[in-house]
């Protein structure tokens, strides 16, 4: 019965996924409000469905629980990121971060230089979340100060942390795909160079077009008015370097990211003691509730004010919610019907690569979570690999392809509601500015279906006639 159970039809299984897909739309678009329902009403669906199917109330229950134990450790570093946002604020790094920034960087160089140091960031790293939440605040603020958009500033740290969490050895998704499918971690990163450096250009090429948009005048005297007003409130030094310094530091040394960030926290926690002159109390008031700047000036006020434990607890509901939501899915059957139903598409090994990008990107649309789609896809497939002879390094590329990269633009997925904690952008406003994770997984599918840079298992050229 079990079995049976699992075995759930495709037309079946894409129900919760169009009913919280048309209560998502319904909700932002015409509503403007939050994600939270919409994923709650796909989650109510698809355990409707699953009790109608024969499951008991336990093992749905139990479900949603695993679905909740994955999101876990992200829910941990949520909260320990918004703490280090606003002890580093707190602290004058945040702001010493912006000052040189906009004394250093062209407004011209503004985008490409600060995609290229968040990619530099994390494939020293390998974690986008720690970039994001550090060099990202600190990007944000400078380039808001320049008067380039906010949501084309947050596309350019996505783009930028991610080409380096998908191509760092450090990185978990580097690691865990290559180890799901069985390739050399450094020939799998070496095979993602066809796909992620195109990606990368064409995402270089476009943001010095648009930083070619702004009046320079006009960016002289907002980066005037802003430098004036850090110096003004905070003591500006050089010295506070070594608190985001010690981050990738200690990424390189292996320092799981939770110790990482406590260290962070501590450093921040000190100068804003020590260096700034705040007192205890109002340390632990920032920590709770966040940093709020009061120096007289509306923009740079705007640009400080964050952070805080507090300020990651919408984040935190939104993954739980969403994990609920993805726990069902999988858990019951759902999510690989609607995975297979993919599979049975590709018919040769060109469509299987293509088809793997494709599922990737819908699992992470479904689950909400990166990991998962990246390990589901690669278990589901990998044997049809085998069978038509491909190398296993096709298969890590293309989960990363349709899976790392796609994931910050899935607005309910834990990414993506990061980078919203984080810089205060949703998925919706960034997403057309993030060149590089949609671009990546076009050329990917493309690359696939021409052949190109398709390798055998005994071959070593780069392109294949497979399939």
């Amino acid at each position: 019965m079990a079995e049976e159970r699992q075995h759930v039809p495709l037309y079946l299984a894409a129900i919760p996924f169009v009913v919280m897909m048309i209560a998502m739309m319904v909700t932002i678009i015409v509503f403007e409000g939050s994600p939270h329902i919409p994923l709650l009403i796909g989650a109510v669906t698809a355990g409707l469905l699953a009790w109608c199917r024969g499951f008991s109330w336990g093992e749905i229950e139990e479900s949603i629980y695993t679905g909740i134990r994955k999101v876990l450790p992200a829910v941990v570093i949520l909260m320990l990121v918004g703490m280090l946002i606003s002890a580093w604020v707190g602290g004058g790094i945040v702001g010493a971060m912006i000052y040189y920034g906009l004394e250093f960087l062209s407004p011209d160089w503004f985008l490409p230089a600060l995609m290229v140091i968040c990619a530099i960031s994390t494939l020293m790293m390998g974690s986008s979340w720690s970039t994001i939440g550090t060099l990202g605040i600190a990007g944000m603020a400078a380039g808001t100060s320049m008067g380039i958009a906010p949501a084309a500033i947050a596309g350019v740290v996505v783009s930028g942390a991610f080409f380096g969490d998908k191509m760092s050895p450090l990185s978990d998704t580097t690691v865990l795909a290559s180890g799901i499918a069985g390739a050399n971690i450094f020939e799998h990163i070496r095979h993602m160079l066809y796909t992620t450096l195109p990606g990368l250009a064409l995402a270089l090429v476009i943001y010095v077009l648009m930083a070619g948009d702004h009046s320079a005048s006009d960016m002289s005297q907002s980066i005037g008015t802003v430098t004036n007003a850090l110096q003004t409130n905070y003591v500006i030094s050089p010295w506070l370097f070594v608190v985001p310094l010690m981050i990738p530091l200690l990424a390189i040394s292996r320092v799981p990211a939770i110790p990482t960030l406590v260290v962070g926290i501590i450093l921040g926690s000190l100068a804003c003691l020590w260096v700034q002159g705040s007192d205890i109390a109002t340390l632990f008031d920032i920590l709770q509730s966040g940093y709020v700047a009061h120096t007289g000036n509306e923009t740079v006020d705007g640009l400080l004010s964050q952070g805080g434990l507090e300020s990651m607890m919408y984040t935190v509901s939104l993954a739980i919610i969403a994990m609920i939501f993805g726990g069902i899915m999988e858990s019951t059957g759902m999510l690989n019907a609607i995975v297979g139903g993919v599979l049975k598409l590709a018919s040769s090994g060109r469509r299987l690569c293509a088809a793997t990008v494709v599922s990737s990107f819908l699992t992470n649309i479904l689950t909400a979570e990166q990991y998962i789609s990246i390990i589901l896809p690669g278990r589901m497939y990998a044997r049809a690999y085998q069978q038509r002879e491909l190398h296993p390094k096709n298969l890590s590329r293309a989960l990363e392809d349709g899976g790392t990269i796609t994931s910050a633009l899935v607005p309910w997925s834990t990414d993506a509601v990061f980078v919203y904690s984080a810089l205060g952008v949703s998925a919706w406003a960034y997403a057309p500015y993030a060149v590089l994770n949609y671009s990546v997984p076009i050329i990917s599918i493309l690359m696939s279906l021409a052949g190109i840079a398709i390798v055998g298992r005994r071959e070593q050229a780069t392109v294949s006639t497979a399939g």
